[in-house]
């Protein structure tokens, strides 16, 4: 028999947990239905890992997405914006490609060449081609973290470009293992007199809690940041220009995760203003945070809503806010799904009410 004292001590719980979700901006702003995606690309053959969007400027709808394969016998795909392999594109025989990114504009044999870079774990080497051939320009590879002498510390996996207001290209690296301090190296891009890329050390540094590691690594041009997630501690923020020093600016994305804090992407409305976006991992959804700050802190990036995918275990993620074609409106968002796939995503979807569209 259920008593009125009973119904009390029910009604009770009920107003307690019900104030406990409002008062926890990670609970009351969880989309309530898993995203699904529009396409679902086709497989990897081993382990799809992290994608980039390369954007056709003279023709946004021949835009493609490449995406590595992570094996010791991997591949960079590249897919178009249907999701089907364009196969005289891709890369192969690449030794563990681990993360991905573009930039436009490098300066080679005096034009501009828009590239594609990889991380090639086995090798220790960034490995560069020209978009949208997918043409090697780096001489066999560029090595990275020379004079490491621990094994993993020289093990690469994330890779993000930053291109300055003067236009230079910098490599933006990590790897499997590193320092507490100096975790993350900086690189300068550019000819090597015979037109093809070669890598100048700029710069380490980066703070490393020791928990786990540091993959995901994403670069705001506009604004000059760079954010990475320290696996199971956070997103932190610095400065992308490394005339601005090696201070950490901020520390944001610190709870409500289930596991790892994974791919980070931004979703720009405006030169300053959009949205960051952090896979977690272990739950398959993405918390998305404000890109620009608050009135007294530029450095405070608000938790506006949590979108749960149909992705699972999403590593690496990447988003652009133009208009591709008329099926992606208002920009494409795609993530790592553990599958061997990609699956790509409208934006209006992953904003629904809550969140503005470009």
């Amino acid at each position: 028999m259920i008593t009125l004292k009973t119904t009390l001590s029910i009604s009770l719980v009920v107003s307690a947990i019900f104030q406990v979700a409002c008062n926890n901006p990670q609970t009351n702003t969880v989309a309530t239905d898993t995203i699904k995606p529009i396409f679902v690309t086709d497989a990897v053959r081993y382990d799809s890992d992290d994608p980039a969007i390369w954007i056709n400027k003279s023709d946004p709808s021949k835009s493609l997405v490449i995406a590595t394969d992570k094996d010791a016998d991997g591949a960079l795909f590249v897919y178009d914006l249907a999701g089907k392999i364009v196969k005289d594109k891709v890369v192969r025989n690449l030794k563990r490609p681990n993360n991905v990114d573009v930039a436009y504009g490098l300066i080679l044999n005096g034009k501009p060449v828009d590239i594609a870079v990889t991380t090639e774990r086995m090798t220790h080497k960034l490995r560069i081609f020209s978009l949208p051939d997918m043409k090697p320009i780096d001489q066999g590879g560029l090595d990275m973290f020379a004079g490491e002498t621990a094994p993993d510390f020289r093990d690469l996996m994330g890779i993000a470009l930053y291109t300055s207001s003067k236009g230079q290209i910098y490599a933006i690296v990590g790897r499997k293992n590193g320092p507490k301090d100096g975790y993350l190296w900086q690189y300068l891009l550019e000819d090597n007199g015979s037109g093809a890329v070669k890598a100048t050390f700029v710069r380490k540094f980066g703070s490393f809690s020791g928990k786990k590691e540091i993959e995901a690594i994403a670069v705001d041009n506009e604004l000059g940041y760079i954010y990475y997630s320290d696996e199971q501690v956070g997103v932190k923020q610095y400065y992308a220009d490394p005339a601005k020093g090696n201070e950490q600016l901020a520390l944001f994305a610190t709870e409500g995760f289930k596991e790892d804090h994974e791919g980070i992407s931004i979703y720009k409305l405006t030169d300053s203003t959009g949205y960051i976006l952090v896979s977690d991992q272990g739950a398959n959804r993405f918390q998305i945070f404000s890109r620009e700050g608050t009135k007294t802190n530029p450095f405070e990036h608000k938790h506006l809503k949590t979108v749960p995918v149909m992705a699972t275990q999403s590593d690496g993620s990447e988003v652009v806010s133009v208009k591709l074609n008329d099926t992606f409106k208002h920009g494409l968002f795609v993530a790592m799904s553990d599958d061997k796939t990609f699956h790509y995503y409208r934006w209006e979807d992953i904003a629904g009410t809550d969140l503005k569209m470009k």
